[in-house]
């Protein structure tokens, strides 16, 4: 047939030969989507995404079951495993190891040995015929029970494997997933092993339950927006940065995903940008990570921990997107949906093994008792005499029916005969012949009887567990959870992270520059006027003679206006800088003033500063960095028909404006001039400052705890755990370590600390009292005894301290006592480096601290509790010139003024038999007081 034969339409619409030839024959493209599509499936259900029933993407089942396979306790070569599992996974051995490596280093259900490499260094496994690897017993607890799996058959059909293993743990949350197929991703993170215990059990037990990320790597985490790992969340993961003082930085912790040698690139890339300005980086790490980061000289830890957030791999966010197969379908879920769904599926596999094993021993104690009458009642011998098979099991099945009923047969009345649980049948005659005359002979009724009874106590203890299948699921996961828990608590803390600003971090790397007559700034102009120091990411802001401004960012050379005036860093949502301005619109005939602050602008846009008039002219200008006020002096022009052409005006008057205001008039007559003529104080006081209890960071958004108001000389006063203090400026940048401190407020010098410690030489508890002498800021100072073991027990601000002590007296099977002390009474304020008084003469055993109590200034003090006077007047910390020069200048507590006792109580000092008549002529003792004196 011809080309164009082939190509003639058939008009009578009849079938031919060659339609029914090309009647199958499809386009290229039709073959093409359908051959993507199955390529699609395919990656997606077989290769890339996990299964929602055990939580194991293909290749990992199948490493798991040819590792069963081969279990025999003892580690196997990787290449063997390898090559074992190519039997089910046909996509060759790079994939197999690979994943291998990555279950092993997760170190939960594949015992190692030898070098698996370090997902922290990034350092790889070492080859694969030199590890080796076995399933660990939680894996062989958990994951395999052959007579509940449903098995199908290998790529090429020699070989079973399962189609899901029976894993009986929220597997796939714990060790987490990555995996992209052909227009699907799925990204699972990995949760804490003991908190998807708790959680299960929670959820058993009805309640709510919300889980987070946790990382082998530690550091820590942001879930703020986690949004239960769907797509769309996000979680930020830090690094955890210490600062081991004031010119090194450690790093010990890692964000996840973030190998060290990653890590350190990106900060040696940072301090080449001049984000961050470093000496060096120095990689301890071996056992333990350990990254030391060496400062440049007079650069802040603080601001560079910041930097380091900022700029650096030391802060990375992380986009989860929970997605698993579930009967044979892609589904995106929560993970505490996948919580709830792996907890059911548990429960669901629990039962279907408790009623497997009900069956089995159904099944041993239908034997056992047909095995026990067939031999005690002799049954075996009535088969002797028995010419064909058939007759032997008919007389056995004849001699069973004298003794058992089964459940088809009804039973007699007053039947004694023993009920079976199942019908007789061939099978089980069969087994009855089988019984070897050893056994026979050898057969211990007791013995059986006893095995019976056990059976039946097994049988009703399961029945009891699947009627109360939820608290049997309960005791299950509790009970992994005290065998394999030990060891897998949470390594990542959960915090709030701060936004770090980043043109607050930068680091200072270039100076900026201006051409004020051209019309010029950046760095790149250095034999013009030098503005200031600035970061290569700050935004500047430029005023003109027009009475416009406007914020770009800074380059190496960037024309932004001729005549310029002023010119500095801006810095966002900043209120303390106040511009005073004072201009002439020619228009109006009229001269005006106004003080305004720029927050917010949009970058490289012109702003105009005089509404109004299209012609100003710029008469005055100041920039405040306070909102300090300024008295400016006005002189009109000669001309002027003003009877008074000089006079002042204060801007400190004027409200603080928008910057679209026209401003408050000055005067209608032209000014000649304007002098600036005295800069006042600030107009906007101090400022409110809070402390972040979660970051350490000191903000004006009221987040967190709140300090107080702060001004010019104030400062922060920082108590910590080991008994030192610090005054800090109030710096925003600085980060304090809440972790570390017990104490963060506004530092009064009139306060008076009052400390409870422990001497670490003298073994007593000791209570001293001072104030703040130093005024060194950034600088901590030990207050209490620098004595090994000496420890800090309670230290407080309030102006009535009180606490309450138990103590024990010492003698035998003597019980614990308990007193209550003002401290503000007990002892007087003294030196800081004093050493303080003893807080008893007995085993202190435990210290509170109660509310602090407010006591009018008239209110006579007395004595409470059990006081003890020092020996010879205070005793002193040792080695301290400061702290003997304050003892010399203390006359002795015997001298003192007299002290006031309350009737009832008792009252014991240890003193020196010389000070007694001197300490009864200073002492007033009201009647009923019980006065006792030991001579020391």
């Amino acid at each position: 047939m011809s080309a164009e034969e082939l190509n003639e339409p058939n008009l009578n619409n009849t079938p031919n030969s060659e339609d029914t030839l090309f009647s199958d024959t499809k386009a290229v493209s039709g073959l093409y989507q359908d051959w993507f599509l199955d390529y699609a499936s395919y990656v997606i259900l077989e290769r890339a995404v996990p299964a929602l029933e055990d939580g194991l993407k293909p290749v990992q089942r199948r490493l798991l079951h040819a590792l069963y396979q081969m279990d025999d306790g003892r580690f196997h070569k990787v290449a063997n495993v390898i090559g074992q599992t190519m039997q089910y996974h046909p996509h060759g051995d790079a994939s197999i190891e690979e994943a291998l490596v990555n279950m092993g280093q997760k170190d939960l259900m594949i015992d190692t040995q030898g070098n698996w490499g370090d997902p922290r260094t990034g350092d790889g496994a070492a080859a694969a015929r030199y590890i080796e690897a076995k399933l660990s017993k939680f894996a062989l607890d958990v994951s395999f029970n052959a007579d509940i799996t449903e098995w199908q058959l290998s790529y090429d059909g020699r070989k079973r494997e399962p189609i899901h293993l029976p894993v009986k743990f929220p597997l796939l949350l714990h060790q987490g997933v990555e995996g992209i197929a052909v227009g699907l991703a799925t990204k699972v993170l990995p949760h804490n092993f003991c908190e998807l215990l708790e959680g299960a059990i929670a959820l058993l037990k009805g309640e709510s339950v919300q889980i987070y990320p946790d990382f082998a790597t530690g550091g820590s985490i942001d879930v703020s927006n986690y949004n239960d790992g769907l797509r769309g969340g996000k979680v930020k993961v830090r690094a955890t940065i210490e600062e081991l003082d004031k010119k090194t930085l450690v790093i010990r912790d890692l964000p996840y995903g973030i190998t060290t040698g990653a890590l350190v690139e990106s900060i040696l890339k940072a301090n080449e940008k001049g984000k961050i300005k470093i000496k060096q980086v120095v990689d301890n790490t071996a056992k333990d990570v350990e990254l030391q980061i060496k400062l440049a000289p007079n650069i802040s830890p603080s601001v560079t921990i910041d930097a380091l957030y900022a700029f650096t791999d030391c802060e990375t966010s992380i986009s989860p997107n929970a997605c698993v197969i579930s009967d044979d379908k892609p589904l995106f879920l929560g993970v505490c949906e996948m919580l709830r769904l792996s907890t059911e599926h548990t429960r669901e596999l629990l039962r279907q093994e408790l009623e497997i094993k009900l069956q089995d021993l159904r099944e041993a104690w239908h034997f056992a008792s047909l095995e026990k009458i067939f031999i005690e009642k002799r049954i075996y011998r009535q088969i002797e005499e028995c010419e064909t098979w058939e007759s032997v099991l008919e007389t056995i099945k004849k001699g069973l029916s004298k003794y058992v009923v089964p459940p088809s047969e009804k039973p007699r009345s007053n039947d004694s005969r023993l009920r079976l649980l199942r019908d007789i049948t061939e099978e089980d005659l069969v087994r009855l012949t089988e019984i070897k005359i050893k056994r026979i002979s050898k057969y211990d009724s007791f013995k059986a009887d006893e095995n019976m009874k056990a059976l039946e106590a097994e049988m009703e203890n399961i029945r009891h567990h699947l009627a109360n299948l939820t608290a049997y699921t309960i005791a299950y996961f509790k009970n992994l959870l005290k065998k394999y828990g030990k060891g897998r608590e949470r390594r990542t803390k959960i915090k709030g992270f701060d936004t770090i600003a980043v043109q607050q971090v930068a680091a200072i790397n270039q100076k900026l520059y201006v051409d004020r007559k051209n019309g010029f700034i950046g760095y790149g102009l250095k034999k013009d006027e030098w503005v200031c120091d600035c970061s290569d990411i700050d935004d500047i802001i430029v005023f003109r003679k027009d009475c416009r401004f406007l914020v770009t960012r800074i380059a190496e050379k960037t024309y932004v206006g001729k005549d310029i005036v002023h010119v500095a860093v801006w810095k966002k949502n900043d209120e303390r800088t106040v511009y005073n301005m004072m201009y002439a619109a020619p228009e109006l005939g009229k001269n005006f003033a106004k003080r305004f602050a720029v927050t917010a602008i949009t970058r490289n846009s012109e702003y105009d500063l005089a509404i109004g008039t299209t012609k100003p002219k710029l008469l005055y200008f100041t920039a405040n960095p306070n909102g300090e006020s300024e008295i400016v002096n006005v002189q009109l022009t000669p001309e002027s028909s003003a009877k008074i052409k000089t006079f002042d005006f204060s801007f400190g008057e004027m409200a603080i404006k928008g910057r679209q205001s026209q401003g408050n008039l000055v005067s209608k007559y032209a000014i000649r001039k304007v002098v600036q003529k005295e800069v006042g104080k600030s107009t906007l006081g101090g400022r409110n400052i809070w402390v972040d209890e979660v970051s350490g960071k000191l903000n004006t958004e009221e987040r967190g705890k709140f300090l107080g108001n702060f001004n010019t000389g104030d400062s922060v006063l920082l108590l910590y755990k080991d008994g030192s203090y610090e005054l800090s400026d109030f710096d925003l940048n600085r980060r304090f370590p809440m972790e570390n401190l017990l104490v963060i407020e506004k530092f009064n010098p009139d306060t008076v600390l009052s400390c409870i410690y422990w001497h670490g030489e003298r073994k007593a508890y000791y209570v001293k009292r001072f104030k703040i002498e130093t005024s060194t800021l950034g600088q901590r100072f030990v207050f209490i005894s620098e004595e090994p073991k000496s420890a800090l027990a309670l230290v407080s601000t309030a102006a009535v301290p009180q606490v309450q002590y138990h103590y024990n007296r010492g003698a035998k099977n003597s019980p614990d006592e308990s007193d209550t002390v003002r401290l503000d009474s007990f002892i007087e304020v003294k030196g800081w480096k004093s050493l303080g008084n003893k807080l008893s003469l007995y085993k202190v055993v435990k210290i509170n601290e109660l509310e602090s109590l407010e006591i009018p200034e008239s209110e006579e003090i007395a004595a409470v509790g059990e006081m003890q006077q020092p020996e010879t007047g205070e005793e002193l910390l040792p080695h301290t010139e400061a702290a003997d020069k304050d003892a010399a200048a203390t006359p002795p507590p015997a001298a003192d003024k007299k002290k006031a006792f309350k009737v009832g109580e008792s009252v014991e000092w240890d003193i020196d038999s010389s000070e007694q008549g001197s300490l009864f002529q200073n002492t007033e003792l009201k009647a009923g007081i019980k006065a006792q004196f030991r001579s020391a």
